[in-house]
């Protein structure tokens, strides 16, 4: 899964030496690839491999042109590729002059397209509120077997619904308990039950930052280097709250994505950054320790049904022997899960 970012959640007025040695070799946090282009350089290389967005948004994408990207990296991969579709986040909105309200409602909108457009088999007609199609045409077609998946980014109760309703798979990122887990995935088969869907073909998935050490101790001790105490900013205030701590930000902050890196001066953020309360990371969305302890803790989201996890290594944040070990786990861990 490739990201679709403009900026980074590390504000470049911390992007230094002392938050990550990545800082040597990168002069900014915010020099990321079109994922679009860069999908298409990995699908003929890919092989067995499943590639994906993991996710894009439908404010700064047309739907139409989603669809006709993902249609497109269908044609020279192997597998069906995934697209990962949520309501965005405002660091990748705001500072480019879009529009951030109403934007659950614009998905909506724009999941009612893109399915159009994967399943059309004439001209498009579809007037709402944001989207209007009028003989528009959208005649690309997947080979057999490798129409794109669409995978909804939901945490909130309206686009929970919305993953029932029109997704192939749910894929959430700040889901900190596998009973919280459970409750938001049986949100989603509602859904899918409600609208005639079949609820079990609906794949729950999982995004997860992992934090992974020889011993855990040694994966305790990144959890308090700067780097990832960081990341603690982008944790919802309700995790906060539910540790007994405040966010810096706000009690109703709602983490990543009401995140505006840039808006921050360095005395504020490393005030914020001091804060964060260590059972933040320890007890929220974030996967950490030895690699057993990593497969004991997704067996248990497994218990609570996920079938799909997607491991992204930030403990490689904190030093190259770190990042080496990091990909290294997670390999380990993939194959303890098979």
């Amino acid at each position: 899964m490739v990201i679709d970012h403009l900026q980074n959640v590390f504000p470049s007025v911390i992007w230094d030496e002392q938050l990550t040695w990545l800082a040597r070799r990168r002069w900014t946090p915010h020099d990321h690839l079109d994922y679009q282009a860069f999908l298409g350089y990995l699908a003929p290389h890919a092989g067995r491999l499943q590639l994906g967005v993991g996710v894009t948004d439908t404010i700064r994408r047309h739907p139409v042109v989603i669809s006709q990207s993902l249609l497109t990296i269908a044609q020279v991969t192997r597998r069906a590729p995934i697209l990962g579709v949520g309501v965005g986040e405002l660091l990748n909105i705001a500072p480019y002059g879009l529009d951030y309200t109403h934007r659950t409602s614009r998905l909506e909108e724009a999941l009612q397209v893109i399915r159009a457009c994967l399943n059309a088999t004439g001209p498009l007609e579809f007037t709402g509120r944001y989207f209007r199609l009028e003989g528009a045409r959208m005649d690309l077609r997947a080979p057999r077997g490798r129409t794109p998946r669409i995978w909804v980014a939901a945490h909130g109760p309206r686009s929970l619904t919305l993953a029932g309703r029109y997704g192939d798979g749910w894929y959430p990122t700040l889901v900190a308990t596998p009973e919280e887990y459970a409750a938001k995935l049986a949100l989603v088969r509602g859904a899918a039950s409600a609208a005639g869907r079949d609820p079990d073909a609906i794949t729950p998935a999982l995004h997860r930052f992992t934090v992974i050490g020889r011993t855990e101790a040694e994966a305790r001790s990144m959890l308090d280097t700067r780097a990832i105490r960081a990341l603690g900013l982008a944790v919802p205030g309700q995790v906060w709250r539910d540790v007994g701590g405040r966010h810096p930000f706000g009690d109703d902050y709602n983490g990543l994505a009401e995140f505006l890196p840039e808006s921050y001066g360095r005395s504020e953020l490393d005030r914020a950054i001091a804060a964060v309360p260590m059972e933040v990371l320890t007890r929220g969305p974030l996967l950490w320790g030895t690699p057993e302890q990593a497969v004991r803790r997704l067996r248990e989201f497994g218990d609570a049904g996920l079938r799909h996890v997607v491991l992204a290594p930030v403990s490689g944040l904190v030093s190259p022997r770190a990042a080496l070990y990091g990909l290294l786990a997670t390999g380990t861990i993939a194959h303890a899960l098979e």
